[in-house]
């Protein structure tokens, strides 16, 4: 189906359907003519699509303010990888209850378990050293300060010599 008929011409959309397409293939067993993306790009691709963000930018700071329903701070992993990329990411599991185990089962699940994650590029003036996260009512907001800005360079002084 040609996702552009549906009224999405988001490039996000269209790339995410073109990988659940390449999904569909492999779960039915139809070979695809291209090698197509591998199982772990597909999980995150649609764990940074399902996780919703906001990113501010303050006169000394950046703050990225990022839901995570249902996780615990301990369940939450905020990470800067190599190229100044902040990486948030966690895990909602299923809850084991022991009505479970009594013989109870979900009617209707609707509330989304699995991988969160998001990932950003930092700019120049993040300073990665001083990175402050706080978990409050299922937000998550992480605080990136800046570097200060370069001085200007002053003007060199030269003393003439009498000669």
């Amino acid at each position: 189906m040609d996702i552009s008929l549906m009224g999405f011409e988001s490039p996000l959309l269209r790339n995410l359907h073109h990988i659940l397409e390449a999904t569909e293939d492999s779960t039915t067993g139809n070979k695809s003519t291209n090698s197509g993306p591998t199982r772990a790009y597909v999980r995150d691709a649609r764990a940074m699509a399902a996780t919703p963000a906001d990113v501010k930018e303050y006169p000394n700071s950046y703050v990225f303010v990022v839901d995570m329903p249902g996780l615990k701070s301990g369940d939450i992993k905020v990470q800067v990888e190599e190229d100044n990329v902040l990486v948030i990411s966690g895990e909602r599991k299923r809850e084991h209850d022991e009505e479970e185990k009594e013989g109870v089962k979900y009617v209707r699940m609707e509330r989304r378990i699995g991988k969160l994650m998001r990932k950003f590029s930092l700019p120049e003036n993040a300073n990665t050293d001083k990175i402050s996260a706080i978990c409050q009512d299922g937000v998550l907001t992480v605080t990136v300060e800046k570097l200060p800005p370069p001085e200007p360079k002053k003007p060199k002084t030269i003393q003439v010599q009498v000669a």
